[in-house]
């Protein structure tokens, strides 16, 4: 019943609009956006044109607009007047779509009047942003990948079967992607949805739209084919020797920019550019690049835009390639090539064991006239310009070892690739260690060399190194990206790392094309905002680039044009300030909740708990100044990593320079701070130095078990094994074992003590018995002279009674006379049988006195190292029964 009320109403307000309208479907259009697909939203009424206001303006909304001209699915409902201020009449207050209308018309909406009059404005004003009936998906941006088309309900895939040249500049075209510049097949279809488009497109490549283009049904209703066209769309396309002279394989570089023959620059152009260049043109190989006066006078405006070719590459647009920052350039300074000729012609190969004379004027004009096949890159650096350095040789790609690497070698790297400046040259696989043959070792570059490997060295692929010794190379174009913010993820303050600092980057004139590259390259959704609204920021810094405008062809910020590289590009005020739509409460660089401890971190060193300080501050990593830099301050930051003691303050760089900020100078700590946070500083980002200071620490080692996840990183994950083998399992295994094995020792070594000590009091209880039997045989036979009434009992068992044992110091004179020993020559006497069994506990226990033991047993003299007392005492005794 409620179902049916709904329906009657909304049957009602469709008979109303009706008779408002007079019955037709009301006529849309989008105006001022990049294409038909895209822009300000107006409705034609009583032959007029005139806007809607943006009020409750939905995706549902949107999607119905889309439908009606044909335009695909809703991607976007940019709001306040996004694609400028409409003239003439605000027609619709509101809509009210569900989304599954024809039509607006099909739509509740208010009323059609001039809500001008009810104080509305311009300001308000409706945008659309529609796929189009034609997108190319699942490539690096809106400007390559699959063609599909969609079908009013579904994105469908195109045939590749009969796809023409012609079709995809169509296609380039109507997308704002500037023209194609490849197409290819061969992309399997997913096989959970086999549907391909029944029809195969005729374009002659002057039409408007795909939509408009001729189409022929695919015989039978089924499209030949191997797979799902593709097409590559660059701003980029077409390449040309312009020259006053008669040779076509020689002259000045052009390229057609939008349907503008550009030339370009020669400040940062390479070998192995001008190589790709004549193959591209079928022009041989590029035999040099000559300097110079520029080749043609007059001409467009210079490109500044730097490619990065390896020198394999099909085409030119196909290398990496830079716009951003790119310098002036006048006309006396434009790129040029010599190519050999035919392609066919077959040129000697290159000597790369004749290095170039060191010292010697090497540059490009003096390349051989020979083939050279070899190849260049840096790997694993964030970009083209910067990495491990490797060489293509022999169609393996291997290192150079770093042994006497330095600036110089690094040089000669960074000019042959086109990357400007060599800032730095890392050793020690700085990048990784890479894999295949060290192809280079002892390099000894001069600097001016034309490619690296003409530079004095061992010969090819001899080498004593490892791979954990291959050099790298930081160059000054080196780029990367980052937002700087307190406490918001994919929101705050943009920098860009240029010629070794991090910088500002300026604010006009950027558009919602460039906001939505910036916030995709740096993976925080497709869209965002430039906010004008936020205060000057504090400190000061490079303000590196201004102008830039990004294209849709552009996949990163790298390769939007802009004005060139300047300290200063823009005032403080003009700092750009983006928000993006992935925009998320900033988390720790580690976990979370944020404790100081994973602000902290230790980096370059031979284990974890030594290395160059670094610590977390405004959404990233930077180094300590060494000012003030001591054990106090090392002693903290050991302690807060549970690293044991501090056993070195290190200082001056001394486990390689860091990138980004240095966060911290003149930090001053008592040693019992709990964190490095606690200690008195100059403030955050507040320094004058350099990373050639950067400080270090060197700790004990003793990690405590709970920090290492936070140490180890990702390799704690990485590296587990199941179960017990897990790292934390291992390493409680080696502990046990050493503690079990601690155990054993010391319980071997107390038996052993034990077993001594029994056996050496058996041995005194024997010793010490052998000398009262002797004593008691002497008394025996002295008595056995005399009446048997004056034998003396000696007790068998208590042998401290044998210390009242008279022993006579002389024969008697007469029998029955007694005479009393003295007082001093009884504790004479205790003392001599006393010490004697000392001397024989501390001699049995010298196994090397045993032969001089014996005297004592056999009443022969000792040396005059024995006991005075004891001997007299025996030698009298002795001499009294002999």
């Amino acid at each position: 019943m409620a179902l049916g009320r709904r329906l009657s109403l909304r049957g009602l307000c469709v008979l109303l609009l009706s008779t408002v309208v007079g019955g037709q479907v009301l006529e849309l259009r989008l105006k001022d956006g990049a294409h038909r697909c895209e822009g300000r939203v107006e409705v034609k009424h009583q032959g007029e044109w005139g806007t809607v206001v943006d009020g409750s303006w939905s995706l549902k909304d949107a999607s119905v607009v889309c439908r009606q001209l044909g335009c695909g699915a809703a991607v976007g409902i940019p709001q306040k007047a996004y694609f400028g201020l409409g003239l003439g009449p605000i027609w619709l207050l509101y809509t009210s779509c569900e989304g599954t209308e024809s039509t607006v018309s099909d739509c509740r909406h208010s009323n059609i009047k001039d809500h001008r009059n009810d104080s509305y404005t311009h300001d308000w004003d409706a945008g659309v942003v529609c796929s189009g009936f034609v997108r190319l998906a699942g490539g690096d941006g809106p400007c390559s990948g699959r063609v599909e088309v969609y079908s009013g309900e579904a994105w469908i895939p195109v045939s590749d079967g009969n796809f023409t040249l012609p079709t995809a500049q169509v296609i380039c075209a109507e997308l704002g992607c500037g023209k194609a510049v490849s197409v290819q097949g061969h992309e399997l279809f997913r096989e959970s949805d086999g549907r391909v488009w029944a029809e195969e497109f005729r374009c002659e490549g002057e039409e408007p739209e795909l939509r408009v283009c001729p189409r022929v049904p695919c015989p039978g209703g089924t499209c030949h084919h191997s797979g799902a066209a593709q097409v590559v769309c660059s701003a980029y396309s077409e390449v040309r020797l312009m020259t006053n002279g008669s040779s076509q394989c020689e002259g000045q570089v052009e390229m057609n920019i939008s349907g503008q023959w550009r030339a370009l620059c020669a400040s940062h152009w390479s070998l192995a550019n001008a190589n790709v260049v004549c193959r591209q043109l079928g022009y041989g190989v590029a035999i040099s690049t000559p300097g110079g006066p520029h080749l043609v006078e007059g001409g467009d405006q210079i490109l500044t835009a730097r490619f990065h070719c390896s020198g394999a590459e099909s085409f030119l647009w196909s290398c990496p390639v830079t716009a951003l920052g790119g310098p002036d350039c006048s006309h006396g300074n434009t790129a040029s090539v010599i190519c050999s000729g035919n392609q066919t012609q077959v040129l000697p190969q290159c000597d790369h064991f004749v290095s170039e004379p060191a010292g010697s004027a090497a540059s490009e004009e003096s390349a051989p006239y020979c083939s050279d096949s070899r190849q260049l890159r840096l790997v694993d650096g964030g970009g083209p310009c910067a990495g491990r350095v490797e060489i293509l040789d022999q169609g393996s790609w291997g290192t150079i070892c770093d042994d006497g690497w330095d600036l110089d070698d690094a040089r000669v790297v960074c000019r042959q690739l086109g990357c400007g400046e060599a800032l730095n040259a890392t050793g020690s696989a700085h990048f990784g260690a890479g894999s295949g043959p060290i192809w280079l070792d002892d390099l000894n570059c001069a600097g001016n060399e034309s490619q690296v490997w003409r530079c004095p060295s061992r010969r090819w692929g001899q080498h004593d190194c490892r791979h954990k010794e291959d050099a790298g190379v930081i160059c000054s174009e080196f780029l990367a990206l980052r937002m700087v913010s307190e406490d918001q993820q994919c929101a705050g303050w943009l920098e860009v790392f240029y010629n070794g600092t991090w910088g500002s980057v300026c604010r006009s004139p950027m558009d919602d094309v460039t906001v939505s590259i910036i916030c995709s390259q740096l993976g925080c959704g497709d869209s965002g905002s430039v906010n004008t609204s936020v205060g000057l920021r504090e400190g000061s810094r490079p303000r590196w680039v201004d102008s830039i405008q990004c294209r849709k062809t552009d996949t990163s910020l790298w390769q939007c044009p802009s004005g060139p590289w300047k300290y200063s590009s823009c005032s403080p005020k003009e700092e750009a300030y983006i928000s993006c739509a992935g925009r998320r409460p900033k988390s720790c660089p580690a976990a979370a909740p944020c404790a100081d401890r994973e602000k902290l971190r230790l980096r370059g060193g031979d284990s974890e708990c030594s290395g160059r300080v670094e610590v977390w501050h405004s959404g990233s990593w930077g180094t300590v100044c060494d000012d003030s830099w001591s054990l106090a301050e090392a002693e903290v930051v050991c302690q807060q990593l549970g690293c044991g003691q501090a056993l070195e303050a290190v200082r001056a760089a001394t486990f390689s320079p860091g990138n980004g900020s240095i966060w911290l100078d003149e930090v001053r700590c008592g040693g019992r701070e709990s964190s490095l946070w606690d200690c008195a500083a100059e403030p955050w980002g507040h320094s004058d130095c350099k990373h050639e200071e950067d400080a270090g620490v060197r700790c004990s080692g003793e990690l405590s078990p709970a920090l290492f996840p936070v140490l180890l990183g990702t390799r704690t994950t990485s590296n587990s094994l199941p179960g017990i083998f897990s790292l934390p399992g291992v390493l409680c295994l080696i502990l046990g074992a050493l503690l079990f094995l601690v155990l054993v020792i010391l319980a071997t070594q107390l038996l052993r003590w034990r077993a001594e000590r029994r056996a050496l009091s058996s041995y005194e209880d024997a010793l010490a018995e052998a000398v009262y039997e002797e004593l008691d045989y002497v008394l025996t036979k002295k008595e056995g002279l005399g009446s048997p009434d004056q034998r003396t009992h000696v007790p068998a068992e208590n042998y401290d009674d044998a210390e009242e044992v008279p022993v006579p110091g002389t024969p008697p004179s007469s029998q029955g006379s007694e005479e009393e020993v003295p007082p001093e020559e009884e504790d004479g006497v205790r003392s001599s049988q006393t010490g004697s069994s000392l001397n024989f506990s501390r001699e049995a226990a010298d196994p090397g006195e045993g032969e001089e033991s014996l005297w004592l047993l056999q009443g022969k003299k000792g040396d005059a190292g024995c006991d005075d007392v004891e001997l007299s005492a025996l030698e009298t005794s002795s001499v009294t029964f002999l």
